[in-house]
C-alpha cells in the first residue's frame, strides 16, 4: 500500500475536497460531531497530510501540524467505515511517526482508540475529557534520540 504524503501548501483543490469529504463523513455525519471541520489549518506551511486513496475515494487520512524541531500534533485521524479493521489506521500512524521523527508529539485520542496510539509510543497524559460528545484523552509521545 502506498500512502500519499503532501504538505498543506502543495495540496490541490481536488485533494482538499477529497480529504474534507472523508473527515466530514466520519466526524460530522457518522460520529455526529457538529463542529467547524474546516479549521483553517489544512493549507498551513507546517501542515502535512497523509492519506490512502487506492481509487477515486480517500479511505483514510490524518494530518500532522507543527514545525520540525518543536512539539508536533497529530490530528484528524480517520478511516472510512468500510476500511476499518484492515490495518489502515496503523499504516497511517506509522507514517505520522516517521514524519514526526525524533520530535515530541501530542494527539487527542478517542478513548476507544488509545490502544492504536499506544502501539506507536503514545502515553496517556491527563484525565479523559469530553469533546463533541465523545470521550477523549490527551496522549504524548516524547522526543526520541
Amino acid at each position: 500500500m502506498t500512502l500519499r504524503v503532501v504538505p498543506g501548501p502543495e495540496l490541490t483543490g481536488r485533494q482538499v475536497h477529497d480529504l474534507l469529504r472523508l473527515r466530514f463523513e466520519v466526524f460530522v455525519l457518522e460520529q455526529r460531531c457538529f463542529y467547524p471541520e474546516i479549521d483553517g489549518r489544512d493549507l498551513d506551511d507546517d501542515a502535512v497530510h497523509v492519506w490512502w486513496q487506492p481509487a477515486e475515494r480517500v479511505l483514510g487520512c490524518l494530518r500532522v501540524l507543527g514545525a520540525p524541531g518543536g512539539t508536533r500534533r497529530v490530528t484528524r485521524v480517520c478511516t472510512a467505515a468500510d476500511a476499518r479493521g484492515t490495518g489502515l489506521g496503523g499504516m497511517l500512524m506509522a507514517a505520522a511517526v516517521d514524519l514526526v521523527g525524533a520530535d515530541p508529539s501530542v494527539l487527542d485520542a478517542q478513548v476507544q482508540a488509545k490502544g492504536l496510539y499506544a502501539r506507536f509510543g503514545y502515553e496517556t497524559d491527563g484525565e479523559p475529557f469530553e469533546e463533541d460528545g465523545i470521550m477523549h484523552v490527551r496522549m504524548r509521545r516524547p522526543a526520541t534520540a
